[in-house]
């Protein structure tokens, strides 16, 4: 089955690779990152953390890119515990 289509994927998809790869990046100041996820990506900023939140669950995502998967789980895993 094709990799882009959404079916048994044995590998992620252009997409979640992208919104990995833009996780690993520097951004300059206040809305860089925004305005990357939006020209870069065509998604919604809320749309964007929607799905980088699932990758982050996502044990493919933890073997393409074991940094950024373990740093942004540390990152969130610190801001549950505290609300």
């Amino acid at each position: 089955m094709d990799e882009e289509s959404g079916g048994t994927r044995p590998g992620l998809g252009r997409r979640e690779r992208d919104i990995l790869a833009l996780e690993g990046r520097g951004f300059p100041g206040p809305g860089a990152k925004e305005r990357a996820i939006r020209e870069e990506l065509g998604l919604a900023p809320v749309r964007y953390y929607q799905l980088l939140n699932a990758l982050l669950d996502d044990p493919r995502a933890l073997a393409y890119a074991p940094v950024t998967v373990n740093r942004l789980r540390r990152i969130r895993d610190r801001r549950r515990a505290e609300r």
